[in-house]
């Protein structure tokens, strides 16, 4: 009997459009011979299934059913492509953790863990793992620019902690131009992590629990065309995404080393994409993702992709591997 799936998509922040972009593809590619699936649009102002006409059903939030054409549907399975909030803070998961319904992510906890790039690196550094040096800023704190400086040096980057696809993310060159970018990042939080530049070769490293053995897919190197792997580098073309990456046996290997202890240290499950820059040999962290990009073009697919794993192999996966947890 066929599985029915809610493809979760949408969300409450800036990453809405690409979150769209990548429920649809999992919608396209999702096998139709085991699955019946169905588009959920999760926004603020509302909760609806659309279907193939584009006409919306209100979804019932006391167990996320939906009722359509006269019959009511319940869900086997939730795939979850929200990126932000509320699909990557852990929101969404508790919710479906109460409703005792599989989704695909990592649970509630793991979620809010890694969406705050604050707490994961608190986390994480008593297990050896590098990251470069950082200060925090709270909305109404007295910022005395100098003190920052002192601590991170320049150029730095500043960054909303709670936030994804460089969405409140400025790298700043001169002093002067500290304030502009806390405003800039406030926008999106009301908390800010401020972080001292590393300068080398940018990896992206997705593991995932396939067929029930957590995997490290080929590293993908990342080249930006910017002054960084910003909003435009990500998804407007601005970037080289060259997988497998140009990097010696030695780093692949301390890398993928780091990235399978971090999936495991914080009990991760479904899919996790971590960002990393070689200082030498040595992979320092800059963050984690667990509801990264799955259209075609997004560096996890194509990682998968050179593994062989297709995306209707990918998707499938996921759904599987949720209802063992």
């Amino acid at each position: 009997m066929k599985k029915n799936i809610a493809i979760i998509m949408g969300g409450f922040s800036s990453e809405y459009q690409i979150s769209l972009k990548s429920g649809n593809v999992v919608y396209q590619h999702l096998p139709k011979e085991k699955y019946h699936a169905f588009r959920v649009h999760i926004f603020k102002e509302k909760w609806v299934y659309v279907d193939d006409n584009d006409i919306e059903y209100p979804i019932d939030k006391n167990d996320f059913s939906v009722t359509a054409n006269d019959t009511k549907i319940t869900f086997d399975v939730v795939f979850n492509a929200i990126h932000g909030s509320p699909g990557e803070n852990g929101y969404m998961q508790a919710y479906f953790a109460l409703l005792g319904i599989p989704q695909t992510s990592c649970g509630f906890y793991q979620a809010a863990t890694t969406f705050n790039k604050r707490d994961l690196l608190a986390i994480l550094k008593p297990y050896g793992i590098k990251t470069a040096t950082s200060f925090y800023v709270n909305k109404g704190d007295a910022i005395e620019v100098a003190t920052i400086v002192d601590k991170v040096g320049l150029p730095c980057f500043v960054k909303a902690n709670n936030a994804g696809s460089s969405f409140g993310v400025t790298k700043v060159h001169k002093a002067e131009d500290m304030m502009n970018a806390i405003e800039v990042a406030f926008k999106e939080d009301d908390e800010i992590i401020i972080e001292s530049f590393l300068s080398g070769t940018e990896v992206s490293v997705g593991v995932i629990n396939y067929q029930g053995t957590v995997t490290v897919l080929p590293i993908t190197e990342i080249v930006s065309e910017n002054d960084f792997f910003d909003y435009e580098a990500k998804y407007l073309g601005k970037s080289q995404e060259i997988t497998p990456a140009r990097i010696s046996l030695t780093q692949e290997s301390n890398v993928s080393t780091v990235a399978k202890l971090i999936y495991k240290v914080l009990k991760m499950s479904g899919f996790s994409r971590s960002e990393f820059i070689f200082i030498e040999d040595t992979p320092y962290l800059l963050e984690v993702n667990t509801i990264p990009g799955l259209t075609e073009a997004s560096i996890l697919p194509q990682q998968a992709a050179k593994a062989g794993i297709t995306l209707p192999e990918l998707f499938e996966n996921a759904i599987e591997m949720a209802t063992l947890k």
